[in-house]
């Protein structure tokens, strides 16, 4: 099977590390240029010159309508109810399918609690060495976890590598559920139904209703490329299931902003204009 996420963890970090030359980027992120492989460091030293930037996202919302400001504006929804979180006190963070994600070294607050960032095996291994090659070492209160969500057990896992499953723990399911089938999905959620109660949950995922062919949002050839031909696309739900998926596994749904929501919320605040996707969409949960 194609190792999906290894090919696509790219991407919405290089958008991210654009936008920081924006004069108010979406998301604030000194480190996303920095974890990048060299080529993609390369790429986006070009787009310094705002002419170019335009060009890059302007190429993009041809292909994938609000999907620029859609990728800035879930990271910056998460690192805020993570925030929250941290706050009104957690004891550990998991973030599945982490990527390149920098959360854990660009939030000082996440110093307090220890982090598990869980990925394929492929992934871990070039974390690693970047990491090695930013700060000598995986920095402290941070472990990587190998696992493979379809044929590996999550839980297992994480607890061999120390993570306490009576913790109250914030959980990070970013871009993640549509590379997954939905056995793989449900899987998942089978280890998030043992979470300790109050713990909290923010995942992304593709709308069933696109992913099925019956509503594009004007995202066509995106549905073309990852849906029909390279075929990485395969689980989505759509937002009025949501809940009821949710209760099956003893979570309660309690937000779930719309791309009017992030507009008003992100990208209005900043001075930009960008229209944000309906394509995909963030739910915010809490553990009953």
């Amino acid at each position: 099977m194609e190792n999906r996420p290894t090919q696509t963890a790219v991407g919405p970090m290089v958008i991210v590390a654009i936008d920081q030359g924006e004069e108010h980027p979406l998301i604030h992120d000194e480190l996303a240029h920095r974890i990048l492989p060299a080529g993609m460091r390369t790429l986006v030293a070009l787009t310094r010159p705002r002419p170019v930037r335009r060009w890059m996202a302007g190429a993009m919302e041809k292909k994938a309508p609000g999907m620029w400001a859609s990728f800035l504006c879930r990271k910056r929804y998460i690192d805020d109810k993570l925030l929250e979180a941290v706050e009104a006190g957690i004891d550990a963070t998991v973030i599945l399918g982490a990527g390149l994600d920098t959360r854990a070294y660009r939030l000082p607050a996440l110093a307090k609690t220890p982090v598990y960032e869980v990925d394929l095996p492929d992934n871990i291994k070039r974390k690693r060495t970047l990491l090695h090659k930013l700060y000598g070492k995986v920095p402290d209160g941070v472990t990587l976890v190998p696992v493979d969500f379809e044929t590996q057990d999550l839980g297992s896992a994480l607890v061999a590598q120390g993570y306490d499953n009576g913790a109250k723990t914030f959980f990070v399911w970013e871009a993640v559920t549509q590379y997954l089938t939905e056995d793989g999905v449900r899987k998942t959620f089978d280890f998030l139904a043992t979470a300790h109660p109050g713990s909290g949950l923010v995942f992304t995922h593709l709308r069933k209703d696109f992913l099925d062919g019956t509503a594009f949002y004007g995202a066509e050839a995106l549905h073309q490329q990852y849906k029909v031909k390279r075929r990485l696309w395969h689980f989505g739900l759509n937002p009025e299931h949501i809940a009821a998926f949710l209760a099956e596994y003893g979570w309660r749904d309690v937000e779930q902003p719309s791309p009017q929501e992030f507009t008003t919320r992100y990208v209005q605040p900043a001075g930009r204009n960008l229209p944000v996707s309906e394509v995909e969409r963030s739910v915010y949960a809490e553990k009953i």
